[in-house]
């Protein structure tokens, strides 16, 4: 890794959330702070790395952030921008050789572009682009949509910033505690979305898994206090630690319970309960520590303790109901009790019209019927479950599993 790719990791959303607040402009932000990137091109190996990398970024790009306001606007509108940015400098000036006190700036972003008034996909696309430092290929390519799909998707986000006067600011009270939950959700969709693709030919996107955890620490740093932030953290380390072993060398799925249990990362195993444990000592389980519970204990050294695990699927679908988390809980009960307890749960699940096409549900209820002996009926919904799949791994297992019926039927 070169020095300025190095920089670019480390300081690059940084940066970016000081320049934000004093331009007050998501575009002419990026606009100056690719210039300082192109800057550190030419001089870093001429004249060495500065020794503080991310300030000299950030010097650098006020300086060409000034350049382009004086170049681009009009001759009253640059002399009033120009004295604000130098009004804000003379007050609380980052853009010194010492580090620049950026952490009230990253939380500031990150509340920003996870404001409810833009649309789920934007929020998810604005928060790797500003954060992340991912190029709008990059995002377009880890949710399958085009390049220039995304590249509008982020452009109507911040036109919608900008025209709804969106504050730049940290929510307090009860709505940061709102508005909280809508960043956690964000960083946990760009994870679910790497770990699980919906679509494509591989079954994790690394890329995307590592940076949602880069954003859970961020955020744990930022609110060190806020017990889902590091229960939020926990479930996506540990449910992460998990990733060489979940398919083989021929990168086929293979299931929790036959996973290869060395190739389990015991390190991050270690650091996803540490985070666990700091959750619940700070407060009462909320929904991402419940979760982060269940994944602790599918790990266990002895293997997983299926009654304790129903029964926080059961506390979870108590606090946050859904057909998701209904479904969920009728797998764990299926492991705890049997089967048949668990195709009793399942019942009203396949009943619900909504949820006719959702392949999780229908893949669950194949197993469940595998297991109960009715081959032919988890054959129907192997199949059912199969043609609404995307991902091209899981679809193979599935046609794998119906498959071994047949296979197995025909032994006998």
């Amino acid at each position: 890794m070169t020095a300025i790719e190095r920089a670019f990791r480390e300081h690059h959303g940084s940066v970016l959330a000081v320049l934000i607040r004093h331009v007050g402009d998501f575009d002419l932000a990026e606009e100056a702070l690719q210039d300082a990137y192109a800057a550190a091109a030419a001089t870093w190996p001429r004249d060495g790395v500065p020794e503080n990398p991310g300030g000299w970024l950030a010097t650098t790009a006020k300086r060409r952030a000034i350049d382009r306001i004086r170049r681009g606007r009009a001759q009253h509108l640059r002399a009033t921008r120009l004295a604000e940015l130098q009004e804000r400098t003379r007050e609380d000036d980052p853009f010194t050789d010492e580090a620049p006190p950026i952490v009230d700036d990253r939380l500031r972003l990150i509340f920003t572009c996870c404001h409810p008034a833009l649309e789920p996909s934007a929020q998810v696309a604005l928060t790797l682009r500003a954060l992340g430092g991912l190029s709008t290929g990059e995002i377009a390519r880890a949710f399958l949509v085009s390049e220039p799909t995304m590249g509008k998707r982020i452009v109507r986000a911040k036109r919608k910033i900008a025209d709804a006067h969106i504050p730049y600011r940290v929510p307090e009270g009860a709505e940061l505690a709102e508005r909280l939950g809508g960043v956690l959700s964000v960083i946990y969709l760009i994870f679910n979305e790497g770990y699980a693709a919906t679509a494509g030919d591989e079954l994790v996107r690394h890329e995307l898994c590592d940076e949602a955890i880069r954003l859970g620490h961020l955020l744990c740093g930022l609110m060190p206090d806020e017990p889902e932030a590091w229960a939020l953290l926990s479930l996506m380390v540990l449910t992460h630690a998990r990733r060489a072993a979940r398919v083989d060398a021929a990168g086929r799925y293979v299931a929790l319970e036959d996973q290869d249990r060395s190739r389990w990362d015991a390190n991050a195993l270690d650091a996803g309960r540490d985070a666990l444990s700091r959750a619940w000592a700070l407060a009462p389980p909320g929904p991402y520590a419940l979760q982060a519970a269940i994944a602790a204990l599918q790990t266990s050294p002895a293997g997983p303790p299926w009654a304790e695990i129903a029964e926080l699927h059961a506390a979870l679908a108590e606090v946050t109901p859904s057909p998701v988390t209904a479904l969920n809980h009728a797998a764990a009960v299926a492991y705890a009790e049997g089967a048949a307890a668990g195709l009793e749960r399942l019942a009203p699940l396949l009943a619900d019209p909504a949820l006719e096409r959702y392949a999780p549900l229908h893949a669950t209820h194949a197993d469940l019927l595998r297991r109960a002996g009715d081959a032919g009926g988890a054959a129907a919904a192997y199949a059912r479950a199969a043609a609404l799949t995307g991902n091209a791994v899981e679809r193979a297992e599935l046609e794998r599993r119906r498959a071994d019926l047949y296979r197995c039927s025909s032994a006998e």
